[in-house]
């Protein structure tokens, strides 16, 4: 008779989490835009930066940036709808940022909050995200991990319909729109689409270089690519239109960006 082979791995729970958050979220109504941002004066900036202050300023901190302010000037992509068809329009844009922090030997992306991002400077986003990162406590994921830990599977499926059931609860917890980025765990450039609980989710590529024929010469530019994911039943496609392209023309701009180095 054959021995008993070792015991089989756990899916970890975090990983279970994920994959229920993922279902969840695909019931909802998500529309997926692929963009591409010239982002060569932006990044310019950045290195004219760093080079003035001797201190690398994080790239997803200005789109963060940039997201919040676009959101601020379109205001109905920052709201949500609950189960009892009300509206819920918010005055703060909370952006929920993918930071990248060492964890069990590896870097891991994790969830932080950045709270009315729409009236911070770039440079007070930056510290944020460089604070977490260098963080060595348990991630608030991590810790509401555990916390869920005993709940069945059928009950912690449920905690992904706050925004729906109870969107000011989902504000504290998670924020109000998303930034996640593939970016950060490679060079290559390209998109990526996933569902998302949240009404606006803005999905980091990577950048590639390519022509683009500029006051009629051709020049090597610097491309970022953007997923922009919106919930359909609360955001119209018009309106979803003009805020990739105000979005855009901040990013192409470096807004934000001017006098960082005094800061």
């Amino acid at each position: 008779m054959d021995s008993p082979g070792p015991e089989p791995d756990r899916v970890p729970l975090q990983r279970q989490l994920t994959a229920e958050y993922m279902r969840m979220a695909g019931g909802r109504s998500n529309v997926h835009g692929l963009v591409e941002v010239d982002v060569t004066d932006a990044r310019e900036r950045i290195r004219t930066i760093e080079a003035e202050t001797g201190t690398a300023l994080s790239f997803t901190a200005f789109v963060v940036s940039c997201l919040a302010a676009a959101v601020a000037e379109r205001p109905r992509v920052n709201r949500y709808h609950d189960w009892r068809g009300r509206v819920h329009q918010f005055e703060d844009v909370d952006v929920n940022v993918l930071v990248e922090r060492a964890g069990n030997g590896e870097r891991v992306g994790v969830p932080h909050v950045v709270r009315a991002a729409d009236r911070r400077s770039v440079r007070s986003i930056h510290h944020e995200i460089r604070r977490v990162q260098s963080d060595t406590s348990p991630p608030d994921a991590a810790r509401f991990a555990g916390l869920t830990r005993r709940l069945p599977g059928v009950v912690r499926r449920q905690m992904w319909r706050l925004p729906q059931l109870f969107p000011t609860r989902w504000k504290r917890l998670a924020g109000t729109v998303a930034v996640t980025s593939v970016g950060m765990f490679g060079t290559r450039n390209g998109w990526a689409i996933s569902p998302t609980n949240y009404t606006l989710q803005l999905t980091v590529g990577g950048i590639g270089t390519r022509p683009r024929l500029i006051d009629g010469e051709l020049r090597s530019r610097e491309f970022l690519s953007l997923t922009v994911t919106f919930d359909h039943d609360v955001v119209d496609g018009a309106e979803a239109a003009r805020f990739v392209e105000r979005l855009g023309e901040r990013l192409e701009a470096g807004a934000g960006l001017d006098g960082v180095s005094a800061e």
